[in-house]
């Protein structure tokens, strides 16, 4: 999304993160780049001094997308990560959002400046075996819709960006160990651990689509508040807007999840 909103020529682009070596691409075209942890406290106090430096003290736009998936049927999480989970998916948009929240007041942005706080479509349709990373996502959503209000008399604009399905690295990354041995599921355990690999079926559109549609949507003076982008992104906006049976809600999340193949496979077992 850097490298789209920069080549457009509208926006100065600053790029974040942990390891700034892996952002070699993006300063190669000439985006600036700044160290960011954003599980630490002080690591986002110093960014957002080095950027009030740079900006002259202001921000028209932040985008919140730091975040990672753990993958576990829900009564074989591991509580220790399931709280992992919820500190980046969570309480690291809050603290990323309060550090820079006095450059988004300064902004010079005629209309506010915008909080984009990426929360995902799992946030409005839970996935099964995705229970950790759907939770953490709804309590991003929850929190964001809260600091929508809130900050209105701020005159910043809090958007959610519900983003389906993606073609990235996003599940090579994802935390999915193997299933205990004394798991419910362990009659199952090669469909099981096949979808806490691969994740939901659908269609998948690349990233740099999603970039440049993402990127388009922001481009409004007042952006919509929700912002749906991605595979499936139609179907999650009518599915949270309009009101559907639950039997066919359902059948449609345990289809694109593989839950109904594991449930046949129970059922003939």
């Amino acid at each position: 999304m850097a490298s789209v909103m920069h080549k457009g020529g509208d926006y100065k682009v600053f790029a974040t993160a942990r390891n700034p070596e892996k952002m070699a691409s993006l300063q190669a075209i000439g985006i600036m780049t700044l160290s960011l942890d954003v599980s630490s406290d002080a690591s986002v106090a110093a960014c957002a001094s080095e950027l009030s430096k740079l900006t002259g003290g202001s921000l028209d736009i932040l985008v919140n997308n730091a975040g990672a998936g753990y993958n576990m049927p829900l009564l074989d999480v591991d509580l220790a990560e399931f709280s992992k989970q919820f500190d980046l998916n969570v309480l690291s948009v809050l603290r990323v959002t309060r550090g820079f929240v006095d450059l988004l007041r300064h902004s010079n942005r005629p209309h506010g400046a915008l909080l984009v706080n990426n929360t995902s479509m799992v946030s409005t349709l839970p996935m099964p075996f995705q229970g950790p990373y759907s939770a953490s996502k709804a309590a991003a959503g929850s929190m964001t819709e809260c600091l929508r209000l809130e900050l209105q008399m701020f005159n910043i604009q809090v958007i959610d960006l519900k983003t389906g399905l993606c073609k990235s690295g996003f599940f090579d990354n994802v935390h999915a160990p193997r299933l205990p041995a004394d798991s419910y599921y362990a009659k199952q355990r090669d469909l099981v651990e096949k979808r806490l690999k691969d994740g939901p079926t659908g269609t998948a559109i690349t990233a740099d689509e999603w970039a440049e549609q993402v990127a388009k949507d922001l481009s409004y003076a007042q952006p919509s508040p929700v912002i749906y982008r991605g595979g499936g992104a139609f179907l999650g906006r009518i599915a949270s807007s309009i009101p559907i049976g639950l039997g066919f809600k359902d059948n449609f999340i345990k289809d694109i999840s593989g839950l109904k193949e594991l449930e046949t496979a129970w059922q003939e077992a």
